[in-house]
């Protein structure tokens, strides 16, 4: 048993417009991720056909746009993410904003993208 951390994760990622993330817990039925969004990225509008998913903020804050329409959660605070909910996660401030994500089970292969029309 090795702990992890941001410099010795099992992996780094680059995703979206230079956002970054590394993987804490990558099994088949958990996932758990630290992220990181420069000031004013997003993500694509998608769902989850069986992943659950927990989102918390550690710096910053984020905007979730989901189908039910707009949340914003601060720092020390967390938001759930049932399967099969329309949702993006965006950062429209100045700041980084900094989160940890769980998955359960992993999103590996459970991820579609919605595009534009289709909102």
């Amino acid at each position: 048993m090795t702990p992890v951390s941001r410099q010795h994760p099992l992996k780094h990622y680059v995703w979206g417009a230079g956002c970054d993330g590394w993987n804490m817990v990558d099994q088949p039925g958990l996932s758990v991720k630290l992220e990181k969004m420069p000031p004013h990225t997003s993500e694509e509008m998608h769902y989850h056909e069986k992943a659950r998913q927990f989102f918390f903020i550690l710096k910053g804050t984020a905007t979730f746009e989901t189908g039910g329409g707009i949340t914003k959660v601060a720092a020390q605070q967390g938001l759930e993410i049932p399967p099969l909910l329309r949702h993006r996660i965006i950062n429209d401030t100045e700041e980084d904003l900094e989160f940890i994500l769980s998955s359960q089970p992993s999103t590996a292969g459970d991820r579609v993208n919605i595009s534009n029309e289709n909102i």
